[in-house]
This record gives C-alpha cells, sequence and structure tokens, in this order.
C-alpha cells in the first residue's frame, strides 16, 4: 500500500488540525475524503486541502470505495456509532476521544472493533505522542522516581473560549468536564503507572458562569483518586485560565520527581518591558501539542502499512472514559465513588 486514503469527519478545531496533518504533513497519507454538516467546512476542505470527495452523511463516505480509514473528530456522542459503522465498512479508523459517552455503548463498540482483528483503531491519546512526555514516561520506566506515589495534572483551557463553551452546551452535550478534559490526564495516570484507578472524590464549582449549574456542566472540577496499588493522583480540570492553554504534569517518586511543562511556555522567547519579564503561553491545545498531533497520526498510517496495532486501543478508552463517569457521579452524589 502506497498511500492509505483517508476520509475525515468533523472539521472544527481539532478536526482542521488533523485534516491538515493528513493532507500536508503526514508522509503516505493521502486525504481524499471531508464529512461535515457545515457547507463552509467542506469548501475549505476542498479549496485548501485538496479534497476531492466531500460528504454530509458519514454514512455515504464511509461507503465509498476510495477509502482505506477513517478520522473521527466528529462530537463524542457520534463516535460509538460512527466506529461501528465504519470497522463493519473494512475501514481502518482512527478516532478522538472518546470512543462514547456511557460504558455500555462503549462495550459495544469494543465487540465491533475486536470482530475485525485486521483492521486498525487507534485512540487519540496524543499526550503519548509528545517528546516531553515520552520523555518522563522513559525515565519513569528506568526506574529514575523510583516508585510513584503521586501523580498531579492540570489541565486548563483559556478563558478565552469559556464563553463559547456555555453556548455549546446550550445545544450538546460534552459527556462532562471529566470525560471532556480530565480524560487526558486520567490517560496518562493510568499510562505512567500502569494501574488502575480504584476510587475517586471529585468536586466542582462554576464562578464566572453559574448558569452552567443549570447546564449539568463544570467549569473548574478537582479529583483525588487512589488507584489499586494506593498510589494517589490528584487532577485538576477547567476551562477558566486566563493566561492560555495550561497543560501541566507532576510525578513523584520514592527516588525523586519530575514535572512536565510546569510553565506552559509557547517557545524560549522571554520579554522584558515594563511588566517585567513576560514569557509568552500557548494559547490552545492544537498550538501546545502541534508535534504530537502529527506524530500521532503518523503512528496511524504506519500501523497500516505494516498491520501492527498502535499501543494507544479501545481499552484504554474504556477505562478512561470508567474512571472519568466515576468523577462526574461523585460530584453529583458528593461523595467518594468506586471503579468498576
Amino acid at each position: 500500500m502506497n498511500e492509505v486514503r483517508v476520509g475525515i469527519v468533523g472539521l472544527g478545531r481539532l478536526g482542521r488540525t488533523h485534516a491538515i496533518n493528513l493532507a500536508q504533513n503526514v508522509p503516505g497519507a493521502k486525504l481524499v475524503a471531508a464529512c461535515s454538516f457545515v457547507e463552509d467546512e467542506l469548501e475549505y476542505a476542498k479549496r485548501e486541502l485538496g479534497v476531492t470527495e466531500t460528504y454530509k452523511s458519514f454514512e455515504e463516505m464511509a461507503a465509498s470505495p476510495n477509502l482505506d480509514a477513517v478520522c473521527i473528530v466528529s462530537p463524542s456522542g457520534y463516535h460509538p456509532e460512527q466506529i461501528r459503522l465504519a470497522m463493519e465498512k473494512g475501514l481502518h479508523v482512527f478516532s478522538e476521544k472518546p470512543i462514547g459517552l456511557d460504558i455500555e455503548d462503549i462495550e459495544k463498540t469494543m465487540e465491533v472493533i475486536k470482530a475485525h482483528p485486521d483492521q486498525v483503531f487507534q485512540l487519540g491519546f496524543m499526550r503519548r505522542y509528545d517528546e516531553s512526555y515520552q520523555y518522563a514516561k522513559k525515565m519513569v520506566d528506568e526506574g529514575q522516581l523510583g516508585e510513584l506515589t503521586v501523580v498531579r495534572c492540570y489541565g486548563i483551557d483559556p478563558s478565552s473560549g469559556l464563553e463559547s463553551f456555555v453556548n455549546f452546551a446550550r445545544n450538546s452535550n460534552s459527556g462532562g468536564l471529566f470525560s471532556d478534559m480530565s480524560i487526558h490526564d486520567i490517560d496518562l495516570v493510568r499510562w505512567f503507572t500502569k494501574k488502575e484507578v480504584s476510587r475517586v472524590w471529585a468536586m466542582g464549582k462554576n464562578a464566572a458562569y453559574p448558569e452552567l449549574d443549570e447546564l449539568n456542566e463544570l467549569e473548574t472540577g478537582a479529583a483525588m483518586m487512589q488507584l489499586e496499588d494506593k498510589t494517589m493522583a490528584i487532577l485538576v480540570a477547567g476551562r477558566n485560565a486566563a493566561h492560555g492553554y495550561h497543560v501541566e504534569t507532576e510525578l513523584i517518586g520514592t527516588k525523586g520527581m519530575l514535572r512536565v511543562a510546569a510553565a506552559p511556555e509557547k517557545n524560549l522567547v522571554t520579554v522584558f518591558d515594563e511588566n517585567g519579564a513576560v514569557r509568552p503561553t500557548s494559547q490552545n491545545f492544537p498550538e501546545r501539542f502541534s508535534d504530537a498531533f502529527v506524530h500521532e497520526m503518523k503512528e496511524f498510517i504506519s500501523c497500516i502499512k505494516e498491520k501492527r496495532q498502535p499501543e494507544v486501543g479501545a481499552i484504554d478508552g474504556l477505562q478512561s472514559t470508567k474512571v472519568a463517569i466515576a468523577c462526574q457521579q461523585s460530584v453529583e452524589a458528593n461523595q467518594i465513588v468506586e471503579v468498576k
């Protein structure tokens, strides 16, 4: 297979990032089709990315004889059905997280994935493909930090996007703060520790937009977790970082500790002016993880060509979603919740 022909569904902010990478930055991939409800997005795909087939129906796109794979970047609620449909059409599938918003639907989708072992399925946990996180993972696996005792993660979106999220939440289901945002940190906890989360205690507050209470959404949330070996994890998620996109991870072990991105720096520039010494910060996740998005898509295409499965699979989506749902249940019940 010289080129892997890919169709993408969803051309919003993240979808456009994946589309550009498939069209321009991933050797061996050819973006041939795009699917969206928004006509302007389809026109963009044809005009800027050279897409030759456009659709408003995912089912119609998946039936195209000109596709080898699909990239699913649609709203979360569509993922399970689209994954199942694509797998049953004989296509390789890259899907953004989550696989689904409830466990039963995810398990149903996993059965379909398992029934097609010759097709590649990869889930979009891109932080595993970030060079800094890979460096930290290598240190942990080599035992340089000793036995891990605490993992602390911050994942906070810029406040500039909060109003648009409120508008989105009025009409759509994000799955909740922990499923929508903390799921990346939950995956990191599992990845670094190689352990599962056994219990959670979570809480949240809406300060800038109290109306999110009525929408059952959170502006800021925090969760404490105990893993099966009693390792602890502390997660903070939010949508209101004034300085930009803030993602930070700290690992504490018996021999040492490390931090990934203690300051979310955009580059190595320092500005000296009337405000003192100022370091520009990343303003969004496509900017912070631009290289990671390319690396994960390169891995997807390589897996197809080499007929192997990627490191990140359906089980990672299932386990992380179980924890995220338990966090939401903990907020609503105001009590510790066991992860089943």
